[in-house]
């Protein structure tokens, strides 16, 4: 067992989308989704999903800085939706879906805070990027039907019309970094 892994956790919408997009890579490992950033202990789908704990849908994964970066990360995370649209992605409205980089050490919270800079000077985004950059608090899985989620319902609609063209965007632009038997 690798001892020098490090953890991510990531807010960015569905917690489908983010755990099938992160899964693909080399160097990411135990990817889980599950909800932070709430009032309440060990909150329940039904009650995330009506924006009454106050949660995030995330996911929390662990990665190993020899193989990908938090740098490369937060470029995955920044590629894979939309930061400029607050409580927001795509038809899924709420503060459940908000964008959020959960920080586990000073340089990860440097770092994200950074990367916004640097897309925000570049104007990358025609919208002002509204991520939070907040220090983690408590993750909490998800129920187990929403592990591998993707994975295991590609045909569901959901699936097909909004996580395939994510998965066929990192294809794209992060293909040298996509574990192979993801290609």
């Amino acid at each position: 067992m690798n001892t020098n892994l490090k953890t991510v956790t990531f807010a960015n919408g569905c917690f489908w989308c983010t755990e099938a997009v992160f899964q693909r890579f080399k160097g990411v490992y135990n990817v889980k989704s599950g909800y932070t950033g709430g009032k309440i202990k060990n909150p329940p789908y039904r009650e995330v999903c009506q924006g009454r704990t106050g949660h995030a849908e995330a996911i929390q994964l662990q990665y190993d800085p020899a193989i990908i970066s938090y740098l490369e990360l937060l470029q995955v995370f920044f590629t894979t939706h939309d930061p400029t649209t607050l409580n927001r992605q795509g038809n899924d409205v709420g503060t459940q879906y908000r964008s959020a980089i959960y920080y586990h050490s000073q340089e990860q919270c440097d770092e994200a805070n950074a990367m916004i800079e640097i897309l925000e000077k570049e104007h990358i985004f025609d919208s002002k990027i509204v991520t939070e950059v907040t220090q983690a608090m408590p993750f909490y899985d998800a129920e187990d039907d929403h592990a591998s989620y993707y994975n295991n319902n590609k045909l569901q609609g959901y699936c097909q019309y909004i996580i395939d063209p994510k998965i066929a965007k990192i294809k794209k632009l992060f293909k040298e970094q996509l574990l192979e038997s993801y290609l």
